[in-house]
């Protein structure tokens, strides 16, 4: 089944930018990047599975997950640039590891081929916690969510997968096949161990601790190519944090 997606720009003599969000986030979440690009270049944004408006699988590992990015890549003319941020960037890694003909140019976005020990299932909790019963404002949903969620920006990141035109209100998330698969979320797979000999570029957040001293270890390992790129002042949300530094160092590696 295919992704929901979005295609902008316009066609050029180099293959499209396929991009792949983050965990609990959506196409829409990389628009700013999108735009920047799609000056120039074709430019797809899809919904990962389980997320927006793409289907729900009971698999969310991340072979299922690159095997959905080359499916999209093998109907938009066989070969891309892929970017991915966190979740996605996992995403981009496993499809450049298992199917690198389908990959030019890889950039990932604050994460790493490792496994991690922190959980997000808190946030499930959260948005299950949350009663959406009669809502109709986004204020309101805000004002609930902070019940369960202090930071007001990961509330406003959340809230953007809250569809309030559904009766009732949803999440556009399969929040029981993101609990039931957080540990291979946050973890990585021990196959495949390969090499992707093409070229890519790493952007860490200097304030994230997703990418030091043992991930970078990790990215060498494995991409052998890598550049590894810290943007100043960055946190993991490294694109909405500087959004204009980001979109360049892309822009310029992407040629």
């Amino acid at each position: 089944m295919m992704l929901n997606m979005t295609v902008t720009g316009m066609d050029s003599d180099r293959p499209p930018v396929l991009l792949a969000h983050g965990l609990f986030g959506s196409g829409r979440n990389l628009g700013g990047l999108a735009r920047r690009l799609a000056e120039t270049r074709r430019v797809i944004s899809v919904d990962m599975r389980n997320h927006g408006d793409s289907f729900h699988d009971a698999d969310h590992s991340y072979p299922a997950l690159a095997g959905d990015l080359a499916e999209v890549i093998e109907n938009q003319g066989g070969q891309a640039d892929v970017l991915g941020h966190s979740m996605g960037g996992k995403a981009a890694m496993m499809l450049a590891l298992t199917r690198p003909e389908l990959v030019r140019r890889l950039v990932v976005m604050d994460i790493a081929p490792f496994a991690y020990g922190h959980s997000q299932a808190g946030h499930i909790d959260a948005m299950e916690a949350t009663d959406l019963t009669g809502l109709r404002l986004r204020s309101e949903a805000d004002a609930r969510l902070a019940e369960h969620v202090a930071d007001p920006g990961v509330r406003a990141f959340l809230l953007q997968s809250l569809d309030l035109k559904a009766d009732p209100p949803r999440w556009r998330f399969n929040l029981a096949a993101l609990r039931a698969q957080m540990p291979l979320l946050v973890g990585w797979p021990e196959a495949p161990r390969g090499t992707f000999a093409g070229p890519a570029l790493f952007l860490a957040g200097e304030t994230s601790d997703y990418c030091q001293a043992p991930q970078r270890e990790a990215i060498r390992a494995h991409f052998p190519q890598a550049e590894i790129r810290v943007i100043p002042g960055a946190g993991h949300w490294l694109h909405a944090d500087r959004p204009a530094e980001v979109a360049e160092a892309v822009a310029g590696f992407l040629g």
